[in-house]
């Protein structure tokens, strides 16, 4: 390169800019403090139960596998997979669960994801091939900063918005006991 031109970037984008969800996805977010989240769960999985097929993400593999462990003492059929599963394991857990995407009826975000754009793409596994499927996601206080974003994504989605987290996109900090609003 010669001395003092300049190298420019550029950026193809095919779609929108901007960030949105799939419109047949209701979304749920449950406010809530780290010790509550299990607890949560087990209620939730209680509630949504119905043989359909239901994708937990974790935000760490140790979490994973230690939420899976809990899930099996208490009787719920969990099975986990991630990368630091041998291949066996993960072909085995992918065989028991991959006959038909569109049958993922619910996400649940049990931890909050690093991006928006995780966020979207994870609730996206249900609401596959025309059908609705029902994302909930716990949001905690650690995830506070994200809470503007996740408006907008509710919103242009059509979906209300719990007025504890629309309180945190305001800068409130989130309530001490956390809250549970079915939109």
């Amino acid at each position: 390169m010669a001395k003092g031109s300049r190298t420019t970037c550029k950026t193809v984008v095919i779609g929108s800019q901007d960030l949105k969800a799939n419109h047949s996805i209701q979304q749920h977010v449950d406010i809530v403090s780290e010790n509550q989240k299990y607890n949560k769960l087990v209620k939730l999985l209680d509630d949504i139960m119905d043989g359909s097929r239901i994708l937990i993400f974790m935000d760490t593999k140790k979490g994973c596998d230690q939420i899976t462990r809990q899930l099996r003492m208490d009787g719920w059929p969990a099975l986990s997979i991630h990368g630091d599963k041998s291949q066996a394991e993960r072909d085995w857990v992918l065989s028991e669960f991959k006959d038909d995407v569109k049958d993922v009826k619910y996400v649940i975000n049990y931890d909050f994801l690093c991006s928006l754009e995780d966020y979207v793409h994870r609730i996206g596994r249900t609401g596959r091939v025309g059908a609705k499927g029902t994302a909930y996601t716990f949001f905690t206080a650690a995830s506070a900063r994200f809470a503007k974003e996740l408006i907008t994504i509710l919103q242009e989605a059509g979906r209300n918005v719990n007025p504890d987290l629309a309180a945190m996109g305001r800068g409130a900090p989130p309530p001490p006991s956390g809250s549970f609003l079915r939109v």
